[in-house]
């Protein structure tokens, strides 16, 4: 039986972070950072999404924060040193102990605070991102090992029970092969990590296993299997989506998976392929430029897919 942590008590906890935090490094392939989720940027306020759910936005991935009868549970906790910051703010709405850290991949913008927090907090994973983070220089050393998973899923799993249920689904490889939609039940909200980052071209983490070939039915399976869910939070977007947007989201990598396909069976370069890419009206907010591979974007990531390689 794990230990319950109570949110004061944060001495031992702090001074852990503070020694490790400098070993805290990204995995093979980045630590994924999406949409300015870099650790520069300011950790943001608390924000209600819907009774009992919350998100906090910045210095990483999005954090979303669930209380439950029992206690809170946590899902990413950003880039290392956030540990302190997201304490403070589920503090600012709940006295009830943290329970659960949820990771929704292996990145260390997503699960870098994860030390911050003793072993009395259960951590849940997708089974190929539990191997992942084995695999991550921040958790190989002893001091940091608590912060790896401690029960795993295959294909779907519910924490909790009753009006306090989460469903947790895999649907396939898409920003890594080990990503995880988690849905709060009673609340009718989905947070997708970084398969959904923002709108706009995904990180393709090959290094990781991620696949811009599966991507869009990926997507598409989760959009339809996820139950009933009206709000999105997602990876790095500072404001809350609608189910449609992952729908669209879904449509947006085929059409860019067709284009690549079409363009390398051309003999086109991936920039030439960005460059000539042409997208329904509905997409014309999404970033195509920043971040992903330079000019050609993940048209190289994907080519090189295509190709084998």
């Amino acid at each position: 039986m794990r230990r319950t942590y109570v949110l004061g008590f944060i001495v031992i906890a702090g001074a852990i972070t503070a020694a490790v935090v400098s070993a805290q490094q990204p995995a093979a392939g980045g630590q994924g950072r999406q949409g300015g989720g870099g650790a520069a940027q300011q950790l943001g306020k608390i924000e209600k999404v819907a009774d009992n759910l919350y998100f906090i936005f910045g210095r990483g991935g999005n954090t979303a924060v669930y209380v439950a009868e029992k206690g809170v549970v946590l899902v990413d906790t950003k880039n290392p040193d956030n540990g302190q910051g997201i304490l403070d703010q589920v503090k600012s709405v709940t006295d009830k102990p943290i329970t659960h850290i949820i990771n929704t991949h292996t990145h260390g913008d997503h699960n870098g605070s994860n030390v911050f927090f003793p072993a009395s907090v259960e951590i849940v994973t997708q089974e190929n991102t539990a191997a992942n983070m084995q695999k991550m220089p921040a958790f190989q050393e002893a001091l940091n090992r608590h912060g790896l998973a401690d029960r795993t899923f295959k294909d779907k799993m519910t924490v909790l029970s009753g009006k306090d249920a989460i469903d947790l689904y895999y649907f396939g490889p898409a920003h890594t092969n080990g990503d995880a939609f988690v849905v709060f039940r009673n609340a009718r909200v989905v947070h997708a990590g970084d398969a959904f980052a923002n709108k706009g071209q995904p990180l393709i983490d090959r290094n990781n296993g991620g696949s811009g070939i599966a991507y869009p039915e990926t997507i598409a399976k989760a959009a339809k299997g996820i139950g009933k869910v009206d709000i999105v939070i997602n990876g790095h977007s500072p404001v809350t989506m609608k189910l449609q947007d992952l729908v669209d989201f879904g449509e947006f990598n085929r059409l860019f998976l067709e284009h690549a396909r079409a363009s390398l069976k051309a003999g086109k370069t991936p920039e030439q392929a960005m460059m000539d890419l042409k997208l329904p009206e509905k997409f014309k907010d999404y970033n195509l430029t920043g971040g992903r591979g330079g000019p050609g974007g993940n048209f190289g990531v994907i080519f090189e897919e295509l190709k084998g390689n």
